[in-house]
């Protein structure tokens, strides 16, 4: 292995893979390390456990008119289903289907609650999601739900000023062969020493000294895409430390709780259109969670059911059986009992207790909406942060991931090419 660079990034998901990949273009030569033993980080598309694509991370083209994945699946023929919501189609109430008229209802009321927190955002309000929201309302478990999916924490620890700033067209395309597979597939020319973590970023020096389980290299600038909850554990060291400000700006960002049951079935289920989307919840029962289902995802006979927030997290450090017992009392509230005897197999996502991302997708929490802007920043002359925690507008998504890995891209080859004309 060579051991001295142009630039080194730290991290081979979306953001790391998309900053390798433009510096290539930009003539540059590039390393990435990864700790793990494959690319795309939290996007990652697997085949193993159903025999069909599961995606256990990212899965939808979040934003799709404007998301540059979109883009890249077309080139590299990667089909997607052109989606305008991600909110359910039907919504069963107690276990019994609900009238369309109050599927609407809920669904607006889901729609009312964002424009709420958004609303105050756009105010230069700084305060919590819950603040705004009418824990009283029928239909505030539903609201509470979908934040927790989109945000990855639960309402009352959710910006309203940095959830305003999220830029969302409503559109959501799921793709067909996976999103981390679209992912790896963009960034598969890209050098990566897998199962290779990096333990120590000394940047004290004329170059950078990168310290990794395979040695040390030397770079003229770094790029650092380890998720904020990784970077605040101190599995990096950093020589000198972080400013304070940085430190500061991690910990206002940290990464949630949003997790995956996904179920195998002996056939698809009858009389549901292809990539349904299903919710249920027990009105009479506010302690018990509502789960959101698709129901066979592009014709699979599969489902996929989602949780996010504390309940995700609870339901995760319970251990696996707890995560498929309350996603199977769904399906239940659906189908009938009779559902549990097509089950074929199970899986559930475990990025909350992965030592390597720690979580899902950053949210800042209430009166820190404008840290997040300090991780867009350089630190110092010659390191930069990228990952979807290092975007304003596309935060908590690949796509977000994608554009803050080309923008530290070309900002590392400008100090590149500053140094190397001093030089």
């Amino acid at each position: 292995m060579a051991d001295e660079f142009d630039v080194v990034v730290v991290g081979a998901g979306a953001a790391g893979l998309s900053a390798g990949r433009r510096l290539m273009e930009l003539g540059l030569t590039v390393q990435v390390f990864e700790a793990a033993d494959r690319r795309g980080g939290r996007a990652f598309t697997e085949t193993a456990t159903f025999g069909m694509p599961f995606d256990r991370g990212c899965h939808w083209l979040h934003s799709a008119s404007v998301n540059p994945y979109r883009r890249i699946a077309d080139d590299l023929g990667h089909p997607y289903e052109v989606r305008t919501t991600r909110r359910s189609m039907g919504l069963f109430l107690s276990g019994k289907p609900a009238p369309e008229a109050v599927r609407a209802e809920a669904m607006q009321a889901i729609e009312d609650g964002f424009a709420a927190a958004d609303a105050a955002g756009e105010r230069g309000e700084d305060v919590s999601a819950l603040s705004v929201l009418d824990p009283s309302d029928k239909w505030f478990p539903l609201v509470d739900h979908w934040m927790r999916l989109l945000s990855a924490l639960d309402p009352h620890q959710i910006s309203t000023l940095d959830l305003s700033r999220y830029h969302d067209t409503h559109e959501n395309y799921p793709v067909v062969d996976g999103y981390g597979a679209l992912v790896a597939a963009h960034g598969a020319d890209v050098p990566v020493r897998l199962s290779c973590p990096v333990t120590e970023i000394d940047s004290s020096g004329s170059l950078i000294r990168v310290t990794t389980s395979g040695g040390t290299v030397t770079a003229r600038a770094v790029i650092v895409t380890a998720s904020t909850s990784v970077l605040a554990s101190g599995a990096i060291r950093f020589l000198p430390g972080l400013p304070a400000d940085v430190e500061e700006a991690i910990a206002a960002c940290p990464l949630g709780t949003a997790e995956k049951v996904a179920f195998q079935f002996d056939g698809p289920i009858e009389g549901i259109e292809p990539t349904t989307y299903v919710e249920t919840f027990d009105p009479a029962n506010p302690s018990r969670k509502p789960i959101n289902f698709t129901i066979n995802p592009f014709g699979r006979p599969m489902a996929v059911g989602q949780l996010g927030g504390s309940h995700a997290r609870d339901l995760e450090a319970a251990g696996e059986a707890a995560m498929v017992d309350f996603a199977t009392g769904g399906l239940v509230d659906i189908f009938g009992s009779g559902i549990r005897k097509r089950i074929v197999k199970t899986t559930t996502t475990h990025w909350i207790s992965d030592p390597l991302v720690k979580g899902a997708y950053s949210c800042a929490l209430p009166g820190m909406g404008d840290k997040r802007l300090r991780l867009l920043e350089p630190i110092g002359e010659r390191m930069f942060l990228a990952g979807e925690h290092a975007s304003k507008h596309a935060f908590s998504t690949a796509h977000g991931a994608h554009l803050s890995g080309i923008a530290a891209a070309e900002a590392a080859a400008g100090v590149v090419a500053s140094r190397t004309a001093v030089i």
